[in-house]
């Protein structure tokens, strides 16, 4: 297992935030990701909630905007956040789209060349960085939660369907809920996994959830009814469905006059914050 390198870490509300580096298996070259440690994981181990970001998004995008180390560090939670996707790749096609390629990952392990050498998101987050960090950090990994936005959200809402047991809490703001009937998901999924939408179900929340997978807990989702992209892109009225006909437990909040941007996950981090902390502290 290759070194985690130490890029920085700060005192922040008594815990450490810290930045990474190391070289991935998975993604075939170097991954950064962040951690906040809270005080309480001084005396033993804390249980850990993944946030996944959205398209053009980095590990310093929630770190940096949601503000939600203050809660976490007095609710003993460690927060993980890492990449949206390998970087530097040469890829050609891989930048200059900033709904496709490097920042846009979309959590899933890409099938089809040249992506399948080096966009391998699901396998980064489910498999191989969790290995490095429980060897690296004070983590409870029995107590596991998950949450994410925009295309985060989808990678939340579509690991915690595709692993069940592995999270005990699940949530998301403005998650993309079903990406192969929209437009940002028939961008990327022929590209990562070719034509066969037989394949693109295992990454479409709504999809899993008609298709029997479940989670067992109530989903909770924010989403702004002043959002650009609602209407186009999110449509969270699918998975509502999907979850209603399942009989899923689902909490669908529609915030009156909120947009996409991380404002409105400030206003709302300190919910699905304390949304996680009821279900890990069992």
């Amino acid at each position: 297992m290759a070194a985690i390198e130490t890029v920085s870490e700060q005192r922040c509300f008594g815990g450490t935030q810290g930045f990474y580096t190391h070289a991935s298996e998975a993604c075939g070259g170097p991954m950064k990701f962040a951690v906040y440690l809270p005080p309480a994981a001084e005396n033993g181990p804390v249980p850990v909630l993944w946030f996944l970001a959205g398209l053009t998004c980095t590990a310093e995008t929630f770190t940096t905007k949601a503000g939600a180390q203050r809660l976490a560090s007095e609710l003993g939670l460690a927060l993980v956040m890492p990449d949206t996707s390998p970087r530097d790749t040469g890829v050609a096609g891989a930048t200059g789209d900033w709904e496709f390629g490097e920042g846009a990952g979309f959590y899933l392990d890409a099938t089809e060349a040249p992506w399948n050498k080096r966009f391998r998101m699901y396998s980064y987050v489910v498999d191989e960085l969790p290995r490095l960090l429980q060897e690296r950090f004070p983590f409870d990994m029995g107590r596991q939660g998950i949450f994410g936005h925009s295309m985060g959200g989808h990678g939340a809402l579509t690991l915690a369907l595709r692993n069940p047991g592995r999270y005990r809490s699940l949530s998301a703001f403005a998650p993309i809920v079903a990406p192969a009937s929209v437009p940002w998901g028939q961008k990327a999924f022929p590209r990562y996994l070719g034509d066969d939408k037989k394949a693109w179900r295992k990454h479409d929340a709504s999809a899993l959830v008609a298709d029997g997978a479940r989670f067992n807990g109530t989903i909770l989702i924010d989403q702004g009814e002043a959002d650009g992209f609602l209407v186009n892109q999110l449509q969270p009225q699918r998975f509502e469905a999907a979850c209603e006909e399942a009989k899923q437990p689902l909490e669908l909040r529609m915030q009156p006059g909120y947009d996409h941007s991380y404002y409105f996950i400030q206003t709302f981090i300190d919910d699905h914050l304390r949304h996680h902390a009821a279900a890990l502290a069992a």
